[in-house]
Parts: C-alpha cells; sequence; structure tokens
C-alpha cells in the first residue's frame, strides 16, 4: 500500500468500512483518527457504531488538530485511519478557522508521513448548488480539499453501493 491512500463517497457508501480493510491489510498497528464531534444523540450513535467495529484499534480524537494528530504517529511504524475530512472541515468553519492555512499544513503533513495514512471523505460536490452561502462555501472548500489529497495520495478510490471504483493508482 502507497503511503497516502484516498478514499471517498456518499453517505453511507461504505467508504469507511473498505478504508478499515485498507489499514487492517497493512498487518501495522493500528491508530483510528476520529474528527466527529458528537452534538446530538444521532452523531453519538454514529460515534458509537463506528467504534465498535474497531476492536484493537488505537483512537485519537482529533476534531480541529488533524495535522498535530497525524504528526503524532512519526516513528511509530503504525497505520493510520482518518475518518473524516468532512467533519473535520465542518468544525474548522464552525471554529473559523483559517481554511487555506490548514488545508496547507495538513499536506505538509502527509507530504512527510513515514506510514500508511488513509483517509475518508464524502463527496458533496455531485448534486445541486446549496441554497446559502455557508454550505456553498462547505462544499467549495471541500472540493479544493479533495482535489488536493487526490494529487498527494498514491491511491484513490471512490466508493458507490460499497464498491470501489479505483480513480488512481
Amino acid at each position: 500500500m502507497n503511503r497516502v491512500t484516498f478514499v471517498l463517497g456518499g453517505a453511507r457508501s461504505g467508504k469507511s468500512t473498505y478504508a478499515e480493510r485498507l489499514i487492517e491489510a497493512t498487518g501495522l498497528p493500528k491508530v483510528y483518527v476520529a474528527t466527529a464531534q458528537a452534538f446530538d444523540a444521532e452523531m453519538q450513535t454514529r460515534i458509537s457504531e463506528h467504534q465498535s467495529r474497531r476492536t484493537g484499534w488505537q483512537t485519537i480524537d482529533a476534531p480541529l488538530k488533524l495535522a498535530d494528530a497525524l504528526h503524532s504517529q512519526r516513528g511509530k511504524n503504525n497505520a493510520v485511519l482518518v475518518d473524516c475530512l468532512t467533519l473535520w472541515l465542518t468544525n474548522l468553519l464552525i471554529a473559523e478557522y483559517d481554511i487555506p492555512s490548514a488545508f496547507h499544513v495538513l499536506l505538509g503533513v502527509l507530504r512527510s508521513a513515514d506510514h500508511p495514512v488513509v483517509l475518508v471523505s464524502n463527496e458533496v460536490g455531485l448534486g445541486i448548488v446549496p441554497e446559502n452561502a455557508l454550505a456553498r462555501s462547505f462544499r467549495d472548500h471541500t472540493g479544493r480539499l479533495h482535489q488536493m489529497i487526490a494529487a498527494e495520495a498514491g491511491h484513490v478510490h471512490f466508493i458507490a453501493a460499497g464498491l470501489p471504483i479505483k480513480l488512481k493508482g
């Protein structure tokens, strides 16, 4: 497996399960970098569902400091799964972070990664143009982030109906 792999797809497409299998296939110790925050009961249920699948994984919560979490894994020979970039972006927007700077720092950490990293994200740009400025900003930032990650990644997979479609690598 190449150093950076990018897995994207729609909601409930099977992308997280596919990414988990990629990490497990490395045979390395498994680290899950979680970007979700449980703001309501439904999100807590989703988080619990993901956690129940990951026995034997170390979990690092990184709703905002994703680059720091990835950098902390340098030299440890772990396989790292980031799930997911769109939740991370949502957190950055809510916290009013400098989005381009956060993207730049993340790409720098990915370029220097010495271990396998699989990043998961939701493809949100395939639908209609959102009606409000915040939703359009989110969609546009997501599209730019996806292009940057895909350019850096050695492998890119799009998941549709649980089936991986190889886009790169």
